[in-house]
Parts: structure tokens; C-alpha cells; sequence
């Protein structure tokens, strides 16, 4: 993909108008709280609508101020997308010629030479009058009406020169245009109209049908005896509270944050309830370690989860990660 960069000339500002603000409101309360940046992508579309079809360096800043999301986030959304334009285009239509195989095959070069021949030479250009603008894209999924193009939001299917023509002068004069296939042809149906299921009496509901019954279900089988529930670990007791110390041995506690998984807050619940070495932990039993389990509210699993036990033993014996974040030992 080429690289897109916004428009070297922007506008001073933009907001929402009143109904478009509503809307945004309301699309955006779609979304659980925390998560309204998911709303970014139909709020830049309803953008580039109001501001005459193209994304401006003030439309990505009031998208972002609306969902709480740095400017360059939505810049990348804008950037990623090709169906956001970064600069202006035409103020009647922007057409999007689709040059992939199936059109390409079934004359998209004839309608690029219109393009270049009514409005400019190149794409992403302007219009003398500023009315109309064009660029060649891939597949836009009609390619059974190859080949089409897009105006917008709407596609206009096959196509030839010169009713490629006619579309661009309609479109000029402001004249009712019809969306879809440009021939005698409903949606994606064949050429000259449907060729099976054509017979009236189809439709009419007098026809008889031959009801074939399906025979009766076997007998369910009788069920399966339950298996007997997996006793439950036993919970911790008092009695399997480990080895625990008012204040660290010799006045200088371990660095528990040594131990890959625990970071400050974690370290300050286990000084609190009086573990402060390596070695305290790297004696725990299964019992024990139920027993610290239950205390570490917000935290469960983590002993077993991370090895503790393992770490520190390794701990223990001098070794220490190779590097500022952390590194968990292997066993």
C-alpha cells in the first residue's frame, strides 16, 4: 500500500451538526463503557459524509477528543483505511474505478481513459470545476456486473463507455441516477433475464407435492451413569500456615520482585503478611501454598501459575534475570 498522508491544506475546524452529533452519541452508547473506541471507524464515515466526503486533520482531532483516544490512533485508523479520503474530492462524485481482474477483463481501462478524458489526466485530482475527482481501486465485490464502479456509497454496475459517459453527465446536471446495473438486468441474474424456477405454477400454491414421512426416531439411549465428582482439593487451615516473620532476617529483606510475575503491589501483600525471603517461599508445601493462595486477594493462582516455588529456589542459589524486565527461569 502506498503511503497516505493528510492534505497539505486543511481546513480551521470541524464539528458534528446537531443530527450527526445525536447519531454519533448514540453509536457510540452501543459500545461498553471503556471500550467506545471501537466506534472510531463509523464515526470517521459519518465525518467525511458532512465534510464533503473527505477526512481533514480537524475531523481526526474531534473523532478523538469524542471517543478519548490520542490523535494518532485515529490517524492510523484513517491512514490504514482507503475508504477514508485524505483529501478533498469531487463535490459531485468521487469515482472509484475498480481495476481488478473481472472488470479489468471486461473493459475497466475504457472506463479509466473516461475518467482521464472528462475530469483529469491522473487520479486524486480535482476537476477543472472541482466537481469530480477519480482514482483506480481493487476489488469493490460486484465482480458477476463487471465492470463497475463506486460513487460514495453506491455502486453502478456493468458498464460501458458510453453509459459510463452518460452516468458522469446525469450526475453533473443533478439528474436522478439508477444505482446498480446499468442494463436490463435485476441485481447479479443472469443475461436476458432468469433462466430455472420461471414456471408460474411455482408461485401459485396448487401444486402437489409428494410428503415423504422420515421415519420415527430411534429410542434414546438410557443415559449414562453419572461419574463421581473429583474430590476437592481440601481447603487451607490454620494449621497450614507456612514459616512467617514478623520482620525481615537481619533487617534486610530479599527482593521478592526478583521473582518473574511479582511486582510491587504483589511484594507489599507478602511483606504484610510476613514472608520476606527466597527461602520462605522456596520451602512452601501444597499446603502452605493454598494457604498463601487465599490471602492474595485479586492475585489467585499466581504461586502455581508463575512456579514461584521453583524461582525461587533458583533465587536462592545467586541467579538473577538477565535484564531490567524481568526473565523467567526455565525449570
Amino acid at each position: 500500500m502506498s503511503v497516505r498522508r493528510l492534505h497539505a491544506i486543511q481546513p480551521d475546524s470541524f464539528a458534528f451538526n446537531a443530527e450527526n452529533l445525536a447519531w454519533a452519541k448514540q453509536t457510540i452508547a452501543k459500545y461498553p463503557a471503556g471500550k467506545q473506541a471501537s466506534a472510531v471507524i463509523p464515526l470517521l464515515w459519518r465525518a467525511q459524509e458532512q465534510n464533503e466526503n473527505w477526512v481533514s486533520k480537524p475531523v481526526i482531532e474531534y473523532v478523538a477528543d469524542m471517543l478519548d483516544m490520542s490523535y494518532i490512533r485515529v490517524l492510523e485508523v484513517a491512514t490504514f483505511y482507503t475508504m477514508f479520503q485524505l483529501a478533498p474530492v469531487g463535490k459531485v462524485a468521487h469515482i472509484q474505478v475498480c481495476g481488478t481482474t473481472p472488470c479489468m477483463l471486461r473493459g475497466a481501462e475504457a472506463l479509466k481513459k473516461v475518467c482521464q478524458n472528462r475530469i483529469h489526466h491522473e487520479p486524486h485530482h480535482l476537476s477543472e470545476d472541482g466537481r469530480f475527482s477519480w482514482e483506480e481501486v481493487e476489488c469493490l465485490g460486484a465482480c458477476v456486473n463487471a465492470p463497475m464502479v463506486q460513487i460514495f456509497k453506491d455502486t453502478y454496475e456493468d458498464l460501458t463507455p458510453a453509459s459510463f459517459e452518460k452516468l458522469i453527465d446525469d450526475l453533473a446536471a443533478g439528474a436522478k441516477v439508477k444505482v446498480g446495473p446499468q442494463i436490463d438486468r435485476h441485481m447479479a441474474s443472469p443475461f436476458g433475464g432468469a433462466t430455472t424456477l420461471i414456471e408460474p405454477s411455482l408461485y401459485e400454491g396448487n401444486r402437489t407435492f409428494i410428503r415423504v414421512e422420515a421415519p420415527p426416531p430411534p429410542p434414546p439411549a438410557a443415559p449414562a451413569p453419572a461419574a463421581a465428582p473429583a474430590p476437592a482439593a481440601p481447603a487451607a487451615t490454620p494449621e497450614d500456615k507456612p514459616e512467617l516473620h514478623a520482620a525481615p532476617k537481619g533487617g534486610k529483606a530479599d527482593d521478592l520482585e526478583l521473582i518473574w510475575g511479582v511486582g510491587p503491589k504483589l511484594r507489599e501483600m507478602l511483606n504484610t503478611m510476613g514472608v520476606w525471603h527466597f527461602d520462605q517461599i522456596a520451602s512452601w508445601t501444597e499446603k502452605e501454598i493454598a494457604w498463601v493462595d487465599d490471602r492474595l486477594e485479586g492475585f489467585k493462582g499466581r504461586i502455581l501459575r508463575d512456579e514461584w516455588v521453583m524461582q525461587a529456589k533458583k533465587l536462592m542459589t545467586g541467579w538473577r534475570p538477565a535484564s531490567d524486565i524481568g526473565e523467567k527461569p526455565n525449570k
